[in-house]
């Protein structure tokens, strides 16, 4: 796996090292784990306004049935 440098201050330095100590996980695997957590979050970040953007996107179409007059016709059995 390839390396990267980071920088941190000597609070976060600290507190990096308080947790490790805490929880029995090296800096490097507490460093990774939060890298992936925000990562995941970007994502779903991203998605989620994927999501508004394409919110309303069918609304002016006619060529697509309406949702309710089908369940109405599926219920008639």
């Amino acid at each position: 796996m390839p390396e990267t440098k980071i920088s941190l201050d000597e609070p976060m330095q600290s507190a990096l090292a308080e947790i490790s100590r805490e929880t029995g996980k090296t800096q490097s695997q507490l460093i990774s784990e939060a890298v992936e957590r925000l990562i995941k979050d970007y994502q779903q970040q991203t998605r989620y306004l994927l999501i508004q953007q394409a919110k309303g996107i069918w609304a002016d179409r006619e060529d697509i049935p309406d949702v309710q007059q089908l369940r109405q016709e599926w219920q008639r059995f």
